[in-house]
């Protein structure tokens, strides 16, 4: 079964934007907890500084990989089963790694001790890094296929998903995400932190393009089932190199954004190229699928996805509406000086609350 329904296309469509969001705005907060070490600077006020960027947004951020995963769950459960079936081992890493990074978040101001703080600022770098790495060597794997057996489960070993394509997708993934994340603290601070973060963007932006561009090229020309997904390939390409000139400039929103655009249209590349395939079997093409698991073979009954998508319709834009407001709330600089912030009483009465609950 190769030929998918509207509702099934539909769904493998909404499960590409789930992610695409998860990763433009998760990525920064990766990309900061890795500068916990690269602009920290041993300097623990600098780093709660920095971490304070991303205090009221990140666990908004996590909510998107929740609703993807959730999503693949309910919509192709064959995809989510067998998937875990191959990458168990690394997307249990992912998953320890952000919960090492909430109790960071929680634990770090806890105690008034140097070493306290310093350890959990670790926890804070590899939550940021590992993550990163280990997304990129997963879908780099997905797009290029594993082995499959005929009970659908994967066959490839762990070293098996080691390959140079998978390794260098990782790699990309902590380049771009490093650089958005970056990019994110000239907005979001001032001061030193903000000239050192565009100082360091502008040395991460000459890897990241010539790394991504050898990425994006390889899955085009060896995995993607498409020649229209060289749209998105060349969008991404010239987002990065844009943010040569515009680092320079310090138009550091538009900077911003070309590293958000240019996450988007790779995601974008990589799930178009893969259609009409979820998980292809290595070697597999549309005209021998083997044991590949396509949008139409995984999916749900037409009757699930007809439910979950009037459930999508109710609920995905009072979830969008919440987290536009909250980044509208907590737009404000963040400086070492935690005096009155900007902003309407009310404005102001949400950031205390927020505070409160949550120790932030």
């Amino acid at each position: 079964m190769i030929d998918p329904t509207a509702l099934q296309t539909l769904w493998f469509i909404l499960i590409a934007v789930l992610f695409l969001g998860y990763f433009v705005l998760e990525g920064f907060d990766f990309g900061v907890g890795m500068n916990v070490a690269a602009l920290g600077k041993g300097d623990s006020e600098r780093r709660r500084t920095i971490l304070r960027t991303i205090g009221p947004v990140w666990d908004g951020n996590e909510v998107w990989l929740l609703v993807g995963g959730g999503a693949m769950f309910a919509a192709f459960p064959q995809w989510y089963a067998t998937l875990f079936s191959g990458f168990y081992l690394a997307l249990l890493l992912i998953l320890l790694a952000l919960i090492v990074r909430i109790c960071a978040f929680k634990y770090r101001d806890k105690v008034d001790n140097a070493a306290w703080k310093n350890m959990w600022d670790v926890m804070h770098v590899i939550g940021g890094l590992l993550p990163a790495l280990l997304w990129g060597v997963a879908f780099s794997n997905i797009v290029a296929g594993v082995g499959i057996d005929e009970n659908l489960w994967v066959t490839t070993s762990l070293l098996g998903l080691l390959t140079p394509f998978a390794l260098l997708g990782g790699v990309v993934f902590v380049l771009l995400f490093w650089l958005h994340g970056t990019l994110y603290l000239t907005l979001r601070t001032d001061g030193a932190i903000r000239d050192d973060a565009n100082r360091l963007a502008g040395k991460l932006i000459y890897p990241t393009i010539v790394g991504g561009a050898i990425y994006l090229v390889w899955a085009q020309i060896a995995y993607s089932n498409t020649a229209l997904t060289w749209i998105p390939l060349v969008i991404a390409a010239l987002a990065l190199i844009a943010v040569v000139p515009l680092n320079r400039m310090r138009r550091e929103g538009l900077a911003f954004g070309a590293t958000a655009l240019a996450i988007a249209m790779a995601t974008i590349q990589l799930f178009a190229g893969l259609f009409p395939f979820v998980l292809p079997m290595t070697g597999a093409s549309v005209a021998d699928p083997g044991h590949s698991l396509t949008v139409a073979n995984a999916s749900s009954t037409e009757h699930t996805l007809m439910v979950m998508t009037i459930a999508a319709v109710v609920l995905l834009p009072i979830v969008l509406a919440y987290q536009v407001w909250t980044y509208w709330v907590f737009r404000h600089r963040v400086t070492a000086d935690e005096g009155p912030l900007p902003g309407s009483g009310l404005a102001r009465k949400a950031r205390d609350s927020y505070r409160e609950a949550f120790g932030q």
